[in-house]
């Protein structure tokens, strides 16, 4: 899926807890599915949908993809231009 012009896609980065679940992923078809629902965050971080929470912290966000059974929880950065994972399920 292609970004919008004149619109950058955001970086991902991982806390070190989904670091840690990331590196423990070996399955070559995971990692695919991972990496594709990766890229819809990238293109739009608003894919996901938000977390009931407080308003002390990050706006926490839930982004399922039901076909490729991945679930990620993130928050974005102020500028939208860092998409953080926090949580990895595969």
């Amino acid at each position: 899926m292609p970004a919008p012009p004149g619109r950058r896609r955001a970086r991902i980065a991982f806390s070190d807890s989904a670091a840690k679940q990331l590196d423990a992923i070996t399955s070559e078809a995971e990692l695919h599915a991972l990496d594709r629902s990766l890229v819809v965050l990238s293109v739009d971080p608003d894919a996901g949908e938000p977390l009931p929470g407080d308003s002390t912290g990050p706006q926490l966000r839930q982004y399922t993809d039901d076909v490729e059974h991945v679930r990620l929880v993130y928050w974005v950065t102020a500028l939208r231009t860092v998409v953080v994972v926090a949580f990895i399920e595969v």
